[in-house]
């Protein structure tokens, strides 16, 4: 008897970041082609990909610049080792990347997926210190609820259980400072309005490990893993000034939020500061292909160009580094984007699906908050919304009400009990409010609203 599709995969393909047990009610949704924010399955059914398949899909689905500057490559140069080798299009994206990314940063290395690019980066300040005569300066600070990858040393700088708990006695020993927590703020604040209050914990963690610390990584703006956590700009303005008071270096994972995911191509943008390592992934390529960049400062790279026989190389190295065809399709991201006026588009939709939503979702029973940084919108369902008292997370909640938004065709994966749109920049209003409405029935349906 001839096997399904879906049979054909569950008899051998594992599937990130799943309990394979729920796939069988749940199938995989075999998908055979997309075109902008649709995907359209093997069976013809289409879903609304508002979620930009792991935040990753930056432009649509075949969108047809990208397509092309691919093709164009394929047919000249597919790879070619980056160890002493390079290639245009990889010479024309660091240029590109000088001119938008932060000041200090100037000198780009290449690496093939974000955990990829937040482990160069601690290899790479652990081994500043190690070669400007601070040797002592070993150990990471990382906000809790943190998320930078999957890796064992990104696992070690994040602070989600989900993902790290088991594999403690395999990490490295960091410090883990109290992130910001703006929706139960324990100062009592406001995020619009707020001095920042909940950075003392920042301040007391620098103030006993400072001196033995080489770099603080952030997500800046945005706590994306941990349920959409939005903070402000300031605390990265007071985060830049107390890195550099302590000689501390500040590593900014933008691999979710780089790219005009926040309203601003970085998300340092909007706090007006610069890191000393940038770590970029995701959008990048329009979520074509894997590749991430670490974004680092002259002053860091000044510290491993010396002589071959002192030892000060950064040796670290991925075969796919600087892909011809990645390379060439970020610079066809670029042109989009210019071309295109993505970013001013999306700004102006960014401010009327906020109206959208508050009308829609503002008086739900079960809606705590809906909160918002560019296009990406964030509904976090609770039991009560005047404790702010988290839903039982034995009911599975959100996981219920995205199998339902999935029957309706929209991918509407939560974080937990935390619904979030972050769909391509490109999407347009009516696509928008097409995901409105199938993401209210969604909820209504698992939580009516009287």
């Amino acid at each position: 008897m001839t096997k399904t599709w879906e049979e054909r995969d569950l008899a051998h393909i594992w599937h990130p970041c799943s309990q394979m047990k729920d796939y069988e009610t749940l199938p995989p949704m075999v998908i055979d082609h997309g075109r902008g924010v649709w995907l359209y399955d093997i069976h013809g059914k289409k879903y609304l990909d508002i979620v930009s398949s792991w935040w990753a899909n930056l432009l649509g689905h075949a969108n047809p610049d990208i397509n092309a500057a691919i093709k164009e490559q394929i047919d000249k140069l597919e790879h070619v080792i980056f160890a002493n080798f390079s290639h245009r299009p990889a010479i024309e994206l660091a240029e590109k990347l000088a001119d938008i990314t932060p000041a200090r940063i100037n000198k780009f290395h290449f690496n093939d997926n974000g955990s990829s690019s937040v482990e160069a980066a601690l290899k790479m300040c652990f081994q500043f210190y190690h070669q400007t005569g601070k040797p002592e300066k070993q150990r990471f600070m990382c906000l809790s609820e943190g998320y930078h990858g999957e890796t064992i040393g990104a696992l070690s700088v994040g602070s989600m259980d989900l993902y790290a708990k088991l594999y403690q006695p395999m990490m490295m020993e960091n410090i883990h400072v109290e992130a910001p927590d703006c929706y139960r703020c324990p100062y009592g604040k406001q995020r619009e309005s707020c001095a920042c209050e909940c950075f003392e914990k920042a301040e007391q963690a620098f103030a006993a490990h400072a001196q033995e610390t080489a770099a603080m990584i952030v997500e800046p703006l945005l706590q994306g893993s941990a349920g959409m956590r939005i903070y402000p700009p300031l605390y990265l303005k007071k985060l830049r000034a107390l890195c550099d008071r302590c000689d501390v270096k500040l590593i900014a994972d933008e691999i979710a939020t780089g790219f005009g995911r926040t309203g601003t191509m970085f998300a340092c943008d909007q706090a007006g500061i610069s890191p000393d390592v940038m770590c970029i992934s995701k959008g990048l390529t329009g979520g074509y292909l894997p590749m991430s960049v670490t974004c680092v400062s002259d002053e860091i790279y000044d510290a491993f160009y010396d002589d071959y026989g002192t030892g000060h190389a950064f040796v670290h190295s991925h075969t796919y580094a600087g892909n011809p065809l990645g390379c060439a399709a970020a610079l066809a991201v670029q042109r989009v984007l210019e071309e295109q006026h993505v970013l001013e588009t999306a700004a102006q939709n960014a401010k009327w699906l906020t109206a959208e939503l508050a009308k829609t979702f503002g008086a739900h029973p079960n809606v705590g908050e809906i909160r918002h940084i560019g296009l990406i919108h964030a509904i976090e369902l609770v039991k009560d919304p005047a404790t702010k008292e988290p839903l039982d997370a034995r009911r599975r909640t959100g996981y219920a009400i995205y199998k339902k938004a999935l029957s309706l065709g929209l991918v509407l994966r939560p974080l937990g009990d935390i619904l979030y749109f972050n769909p391509p920049l490109n999407i347009t209003r009516e696509e928008l409010s097409l995901a409105i409405e199938m993401a209210h029935e969604a909820v209504t349906a698992v939580l009516p609203e009287g």
